[in-house]
This record gives C-alpha cells, sequence and structure tokens, in this order.
C-alpha cells in the first residue's frame, strides 16, 4: 500500500514539473471565409512545435511545417494533389536553407525523387527512380550554379548506367555516351552542336577501349563521311564519302 502511494506521488510531481509538449492550438482563418485553415501548434512556453496548414479548403490537412520548438522549421510536408497523401517532404538546413527534397512524383505512394541542395542553395544533385521498384536509375549532376552538366541512366534497369549524356551548363546536349553490350562501358559516342543536331558518331567497335568508326554528319543531319579503323592500331585506313 505503501508503495502505490508513492508510486502516486511520484506520477503527480511528473505531471507538474514535466510540461505538456502541445500546450496549446490556435486556430487561424487566414483568408477570412469562416473556415480555419491554419492549426498552430505551441509548447508550454509558446514556441511553436508544427503548424498545419488546408490550403485548398477541404478540411484536409495538406502542408505541415515541423517546428520542434525551434524558431525555423526542421522539415515541411506536402500533398501536393490533394489526395490526402504526403508527397513531397522538404529538409531544411540549421540556419533554414533547404537541404534536400524528396516527391513521390508520379502520386503513386512511393517516394522515387531525391533532390539535394549545395551550400548556396541551389540543386546540386537529383536522383530518381524511374520505375518505381526501389532502384535509382537516372542521375542528375549540376554546377554550382544549379545548372546542369551531366545525367546517367540505367535504362534497362538492371543497376548499372548505360547511357551518359553530358552537357555545356545550358540545356544543350553536348555529347551522349551509350553502353550497347552491357559492360558497364561507353562504346558508342554522339557528338552534338545544338540538342537536335548530330555532328558525329564514334563506336568502338571490338569493345577494346578504343574509337575505331567515325560518323561524320553534315548540317542538314546527313550522313556525310564514314572513317575506319580496320585493324584497331589507332589508325583511319579507310574513309568512305556519301
Amino acid at each position: 500500500m505503501r508503495l502505490l502511494k508513492v508510486l502516486f506521488i511520484f506520477l503527480m510531481l511528473l505531471c507538474i514539473f514535466i510540461p505538456s509538449v502541445n500546450a496549446e492550438i490556435i486556430q487561424v482563418d487566414t483568408d477570412f471565409d469562416g473556415k480555419m485553415d491554419q492549426w498552430r501548434h505551441l509548447s508550454d512556453d509558446g514556441k511553436i512545435i508544427k503548424i498545419e496548414y488546408d490550403k485548398n479548403g477541404d478540411n484536409n490537412i495538406d502542408q505541415v511545417d515541423i517546428y520542434e520548438m525551434k524558431n525555423i522549421p526542421i522539415r515541411a510536408e506536402w500533398d501536393r494533389n490533394f489526395d490526402g497523401k504526403m508527397d513531397q517532404i522538404q529538409f531544411y538546413n540549421p540556419d533554414g536553407s533547404l537541404m534536400r527534397v524528396e516527391k513521390d512524383s508520379q502520386f503513386s505512394g512511393k517516394f522515387d525523387w531525391n533532390e539535394k541542395m549545395g551550400p548556396n542553395g541551389r540543386i546540386s544533385s537529383l536522383e530518381v527512380d524511374n520505375n518505381q521498384d526501389g532502384s535509382i536509375d537516372i542521375w542528375k549532376k549540376f554546377d554550382k550554379n544549379g545548372k546542369l552538366i551531366q545525367v546517367k541512366y540505367d535504362d534497362n534497369y538492371n543497376g548499372t548506367v548505360d547511357r551518359w549524356e553530358l552537357f555545356d551548363g545550358t540545356v544543350s546536349l553536348k555529347e551522349a555516351q551509350f553502353d550497347t553490350n552491357e559492360d558497364g562501358m561507353p562504346d558508342q559516342f554522339q557528338f552534338f552542336t545544338v540538342p537536335t543536331q548530330i555532328q558525329r558518331i564514334e563506336f568502338d567497335t571490338n569493345t577494346d577501349g578504343k574509337v575505331d568508326l567515325w560518323e561524320y554528319y553534315s548540317q542538314d543531319g546527313e550522313l556525310d563521311r564514314v572513317e575506319l579503323d580496320r585493324n584497331f592500331d589507332g589508325k583511319v585506313d579507310m574513309v568512305k564519302r556519301k
């Protein structure tokens, strides 16, 4: 009996000295339409724990900013298509700058998009699980200014990169490389003057790591000349003109 009494007193002291995390919820009608559309969850000492939003007025939460009693949010979640499921999560650095974005880009219930930011807040890399099998199959790399410089693809979803695209810091494709025999190494190289204008194509036909066939194209996109290294010694020994 005495033990029960001591335990009861201990529990009462916990209730007195440990503050409730969700001490208060403030409801706000931000657009004055008669419907509450924002809920601010505060701690006992008035610090924001999280803020919930109903952006489209359907009485469902479609955005949540998580503060955890900090002055700036550490995470934000969105239901972008208002189907009742959160499909985008943003993570923030301690200084409030954006650190990472995860998305369910196809609204399928699977997060397939991972976007990372550099120190200046601009995108530095993007990984995509295009077929949503749980493995990344598109990798995008950006320069310090957020300009696309390289994309790698696993087009046949076998876990190995088989296509590479190189950009010139703009949207213009400079070079594309292909692994046609699935050995993990490129053996076909396409070069462009503008994104849709092929300039030449190089082939490593015997997959020894050296180019031995060159195709050159005119400004009209027509094949103009073919050069071959038939004995694979690194020197052109046949030229065909169209």
